[in-house]
């Protein structure tokens, strides 16, 4: 879990998993990594996530619009 921060590790606590602040901060790493998996979310003990877990955030948390230029607009380098 190091590679997240603690704005993403409250975010997911307190929002997404709706715990309390006492409990989130008296929760151990991994009471809270269990928290997670149990909740559906993945790939926070290092590697990728599963096709089904990436697939569950994606149906979860879907793109509200692209950033940026719209794929209609993007060039590969070659072509420019």
């Amino acid at each position: 879990m190091s590679a997240i921060g603690w704005d993403d590790l409250m975010r997911l606590g307190l929002g997404a998993l709706r715990l309390t602040p006492e409990v989130f901060w008296a929760m151990t790493p991994v009471e809270f990594e269990r928290a997670l998996e149990g909740a559906g979310y993945s790939g926070f003990g290092g590697g990728a996530p599963s096709r089904a877990g990436l697939s569950a955030l994606m149906a979860r948390f879907p793109d509200r619009g692209a950033l940026g230029a719209s794929d209609g607009d993007k060039r590969n380098d070659a072509e420019q």
